[in-house]
């Protein structure tokens, strides 16, 4: 049995029913990767970034089951800012992210997402995006025809760096190129602003100094918002440079992913840090 589903099923869920519901509003942001059926053999549950085409579709019949819809991170946005008058008259959107530029979104993913019609945002590593098809972690990638395609029909889409490094590894002209670069490429393909970023690797918030300074960069290169791997949901207040989300894997039965969307899953963002920092 995984540490995270016991914390969050048996401790922090039975906590939470004894406290007043908030009142503030939040938004859910969902975290994919490969919709596909490699089972990862030597990754534990939490760490799998591959969620079985049969599991993706369950969790998007769960949301609509719960009556949420699927939104790009701008929709959710937007209607977190717009809240409380857009909560009355439609349903609470879930944002859904996918980072990486997979082929198998848009074999795969984006039917599932278009049968409940939902639409999600993905983050592209350009350099693995081509004319011709390229390949990222022994995985093929889109093309750039997929990406205008799926751009036409709705989806959105943001920059993930060019090469996919580990930016707190590089020195900052290296790190701003990989910003702007990424960001240009995307723009001059879909002949459309792109402000949205997601951080790739695991985002280092326990340090202070590189999170302030990256931070200054992403707006310096024109990104409005940042999403990175810390757990949690984003509220009103969230620093819209450093958008937590929610990880989702084939690990993720209905009780577990539910308890995600509850909040029940936000206490993770704590251990996250406090691992970082000693790490660092």
């Amino acid at each position: 049995m995984r540490f995270d589903r016991i914390v969050t099923l048996g401790l922090v869920h039975t906590l939470r029913r004894f406290r007043m519901k908030s009142s503030c509003p939040v938004l859910p942001i969902l975290m994919y990767h490969s919709i596909s059926d490699d089972p990862e053999p030597g990754f534990g549950p939490y760490y799998k970034v591959c969620t079985s085409p049969r599991r993706f579709s369950e969790h998007l019949q769960w949301l609509a089951d719960l009556g949420c819809r699927g939104v790009t991170l701008s929709e959710g946005l937007a209607w977190l800012a717009d809240e409380p008058r857009s909560s009355s008259t439609s349903p609470p959107p879930v944002a859904i992210t996918f980072d990486d530029g997979f082929r198998d979104f848009a074999t795969t993913a984006f039917p599932a997402l278009q049968r409940h019609g939902f639409s999600a945002t993905m983050y592209l590593p350009t350099a693995f995006i081509g004319d011709a098809p390229r390949r990222f972690k022994d995985r093929d990638c889109m093309t750039w025809a997929d990406v205008s395609e799926l751009h036409g029909a709705g989806v959105e889409f943001g920059s993930h760096t060019v090469n996919h490094p580990k930016l707190v590894e590089l020195a900052w002209p290296d790190i701003a190129a990989e910003l702007r670069e990424s960001k240009a490429t995307i723009e001059q393909r879909l002949g459309t602003l792109v402000a949205s970023f997601a951080y790739p690797y695991a985002f280092p918030q326990g340090n202070r100094t590189f999170s302030m300074r990256f931070c200054a960069e992403l707006a310096e290169a024109g990104d409005h918002t940042g999403c990175t791997t810390a757990s949690g949901q984003v509220r009103a207040t969230t620093n819209r440079l450093i958008l937590p989300r929610l990880p989702a894997n084939s690990a993720d039965d209905q009780s577990l992913f539910e308890a995600k969307l509850r909040g029940d899953y936000d206490w993770m963002g704590l251990p996250q840090l406090l691992r970082k920092k000693l790490k660092g």
